[in-house]
């Protein structure tokens, strides 16, 4: 007969809590596993208001930010989930790219008009948040696709290139000055605003602007306003000094002069009111008339730091015939910035066959380009042309292309002058579309309430 040790208390006591242990660890498996506690999630757009165009490459887009508390941003989803208006963009239409905190929203425009489109963004433990962006589409541009739109402002009236592609734009609207990527659609990348520095309580009416060396000259159009009223601050021009180039451009307010006006009626008083500078200017006088007094286009002479071209938009001369476009030489522009007195040279007419001078633009080569309109206020579907020029005074120009006029807005600036005499030397011009009813409900883009719907168009057309 096999014996039996005895077992002590402590063993028993050992055994039991070994097995209790083994009890409580299964239980513990076995219970449920509690989700871990998420916030709810938060969408943030750059801005609320977008505009793009139908058919159009490269259109602005909307930077989304997003978090959740808790949870890495990279696992949240950002989705178009609704849109007021699928004629104008279809959620399917909505393109989210990027990852983690920051994404990027494009909207494919299919038709005209305005739509709010609901963004939302899907967190861990299925929990959402929206918000609503405000877009709008203008139509398609019919003979370009490589239109580009700046946005922020619809009056845009002279230009000049910066280097790299980036732009210094004037608008006739307002005294802010704005840079943009010139081969991209969207904001401008920095502004200025001079109201300050100008002293001025209404738009000078940007209407001209050249560079020489590290300085700007700008003109107001100088002519009385739309009512034929007399506004000091539009008998102005100014300069600013650049740094920089490129999207690194820094500006600084240079000097400004408030004589240009009332000299050009003294010197054409003086002449025998040749060209009705002061019949022009009158108190009543329309500046966009046949006969009226309006300034679009600024350009020094080849070699010159002191003499630049004014060109008018109005008056043609002689206006009683349909006359021709009118050039004034100003031979001491670099002095009437500061406020002395202009002098003058003589005086230019060119047939640019019944326009007026919208812009002149001038290259290194001594090779000028001519932008040339109608002097009419409601111009859209009036004829605009490029003419060059070889920069004597004895020759006319001659018209190198017939521009489009089947979309909204008018041409107004000419960016830079490309060597003419190569094949394929390609131009960029930028249209002032303040009057143009750019989404089919009748306002005019200048009176949008969102500047992020105004736009100027920007097009290359090739001339060489």
């Amino acid at each position: 007969m096999q014996s039996i040790s005895a077992v002590s208390p402590q063993s028993v006591r050992r055994v039991a809590l070994a097995a209790a242990t083994v009890l409580l660890s299964g239980a513990a498996s076995a219970l449920p596993v509690h989700a871990a506690s998420y916030g709810t999630p938060t969408i943030k757009l750059s801005t609320a208001y977008l505009s793009g165009a139908v058919g159009a490459t490269g259109d602005p887009t909307v930077t989304v930010t997003v978090a959740q508390s808790g949870a890495d941003a990279s696992a949240l989803t950002v989705a178009a989930t609704k849109t007021t208006k699928s004629a104008v963009a279809a959620t399917t239409g909505v393109t989210v790219t990027g990852t983690a905190g920051t994404r990027t929203v494009a909207v494919n425009a299919l038709g005209r008009g305005y739509t709010d489109l609901t963004l939302t963004v899907t967190g861990l433990g299925g929990k959402t948040a929206t918000t609503t962006l405000h877009y709008a589409a203008s139509p398609a541009v019919q003979y370009s696709t490589d239109a580009r739109y700046l946005t922020g402002a619809s009056d845009a009236s002279a230009a000049v290139s910066v280097g790299g592609g980036y732009v210094l734009v004037g608008n006739d609207e307002d005294n802010t000055l704005r840079l943009y990527d010139g081969s991209a659609s969207g904001a401008p990348v920095k502004t200025w605003d001079l109201d300050s520095a100008l002293n001025a309580d209404k738009e000078v009416d940007i209407e001209g602007a050249t560079l020489v060396g590290d300085t700007v000259y700008w003109t107001g159009s100088l002519g009385n306003n739309k009512d034929g009223v007399y506004k000091a601050d539009r008998n102005t021009v100014f300069t600013t000094k650049l740094t920089g180039s490129g999207a690194s451009t820094a500006l600084t307010f240079g000097t400004g002069g408030h004589t240009l006006r009332d000299d050009l009626v003294a010197w054409d008083k003086a002449n025998g009111n040749r060209f009705g500078f002061a019949k022009g200017t009158a108190d009543g006088s329309i500046p966009k008339s046949i006969d009226g007094f309006n300034v679009e286009g600024l350009e020094f002479a080849s070699g010159s730091t002191t003499t630049a071209y004014v060109g008018f938009r109005a008056p043609l001369v002689p206006p009683q015939t349909g006359g021709k476009a009118l050039v004034v030489p100003v031979t001491n522009m670099d002095k009437v910035a500061s406020g002395t007195h202009a002098t003058f040279g003589t005086p230019l007419q060119w047939d640019l066959g019944g326009l007026a001078v919208r812009d002149i633009r001038r290259n290194s080569l001594g090779q000028f380009l001519i932008l040339a309109g109608s002097w009419a206020a409601d111009d859209n579907s009036d004829p605009y042309a490029l003419y060059s020029w070889d920069g004597v005074a004895a020759d006319q120009p001659v018209k190198v292309l017939d521009l489009p006029t089947t979309d909204a807005g008018g041409w107004e600036a000419i960016v830079a002058v490309p060597d003419l005499t190569q094949s394929g030397a390609r131009v960029q011009l930028i249209t002032d579309d303040g009057a143009a009813d750019l989404y089919g409900d009748g306002v005019e883009a200048k009176d949008l309430t969102h500047p992020e719907w105004q736009k100027s168009r920007s097009t290359w057309f090739t001339i060489g």
